[in-house]
């Protein structure tokens, strides 16, 4: 309990120093008066903890700075750790215009099943070779295209941002030292069939798991591992039953921030433009957040842990097939993206 208590403080210090680096950005934007418009209660949801975890606070982040942006007019209710459902019920909820939720923080591979195709070129393996490659991207014109897609597309989305949560890395219940210990081996995955066929031509069996059940399932043998970001992987307290962590850094968690039509149609001009300002000021947030947490798990982790060091060279040649045919009808889109490295 002393640890977990001192890891969350050491993250929430990370996150205040990280804070102190957007004095200066509203004061480059132009902030609207926002103030006197009726008020208005967004329920944002997230599948993750909020205290531990990348995602968790920039989603406080960005409610703190949307409260305080507006004068107190736009409340971001931060629903976390799950308990409006998995990212799929997320996305049914705001698609179908059930309305329960306003906004959510989706890993792209989640919209590719919504009418978003191109989202995949984000999420397939090896795609992004550093963060530095993603953020390039992001803050290239090439994001913006991507921002877009939902909207386009008529899923009733809109994109505020795109952001990362760390390389997702594979762990297992058993000892794994090397990619031949993984061959035949159950890992669980979402229902994102790029990463299935990943799972796949690594030679290990892709087992969906809805992620809710994956602590129990790990520990009963339902599955012998799974795969997320090191931040998840503690936050879900995933090492406790599978302390086998392979960094194989086999994707970029790359996340997006979105919010329905009608929840954004409900907002003056003025909270429309502080929202903007809000998740631009996040997505920087997000970048100095990322990588100090990623670190601090690993050191807090330690001993618990043993830390499987691979050459992903065997690894990309493994799942090039996968992603050929993945880019096959964006071929020039996803040249574009390797092109930012």
């Amino acid at each position: 309990m002393k640890k977990g208590m001192r890891f969350v403080l050491g993250m929430t210090m990370a996150a205040m120093l990280a804070c102190t680096s957007f004095a200066g950005v509203v004061m480059a934007e132009e902030v609207p008066d926002a103030s006197g418009d009726p008020a208005v209660t967004l329920v944002y949801a997230e599948v993750n903890p909020l205290d531990t975890t990348v995602v968790g606070q920039v989603a406080t982040h960005f409610a703190e700075r949307v409260n305080e942006l507006t004068g107190g007019t736009v409340t971001v209710d931060v629903q976390g750790g799950g308990v409006l459902g998995a990212e799929g019920d997320f996305c049914d909820d705001m698609i179908g215009g059930i309305g329960t939720i306003d906004m959510a923080r989706l890993s792209v591979s989640t919209l590719t099943g919504y009418g978003v195709p191109k989202s995949a070129l984000l999420c397939l393996p090896f795609t992004f070779a550093s963060r530095d490659h993603f953020w390039n991207f992001a803050a290239s014109d090439l994001a913006q295209e991507f921002m877009d897609e939902p909207e386009e597309n008529g899923p009733g989305l809109r994109g505020l941002f795109l952001g990362e949560e760390g390389f997702r890395h594979i762990f297992t219940n058993k000892p794994v030292s090397s990619l031949d210990e993984i061959q035949g081996l159950k890992i669980r995955v979402s229902t994102d069939p790029t990463m299935v066929g990943m799972i796949n031509a690594l030679g290990a069996n892709a087992t969906v798991v809805a992620y809710g059940e994956l602590y129990q399932s790990l520990q009963s043998g339902v599955v012998d591992g799974a795969e997320n970001p090191v931040g998840n992987y503690y936050a879900n307290s995933f090492y406790e039953v599978a302390p086998n962590l392979i960094l194989d850094g086999h994707q970029l968690g790359v996340i997006e921030l979105v919010i329905t039509d009608m929840a954004w149609n409900k907002l003056t001009e003025a909270q429309q433009e502080c929202i903007k300002i809000a998740a631009k000021e996040c997505q920087e947030y997000n970048k100095k957040l990322s990588e100090k947490i990623e670190e601090d798990t690993l050191a807090e982790l330690g001993d618990q842990i043993t830390v499987v060091e691979v050459d992903k060279a065997e690894w990309i040649e493994k799942c090039k097939d996968v992603i050929a045919e993945a880019t096959a009808d964006y071929a020039d889109l996803y040249q574009a993206i390797e092109d930012l490295q």
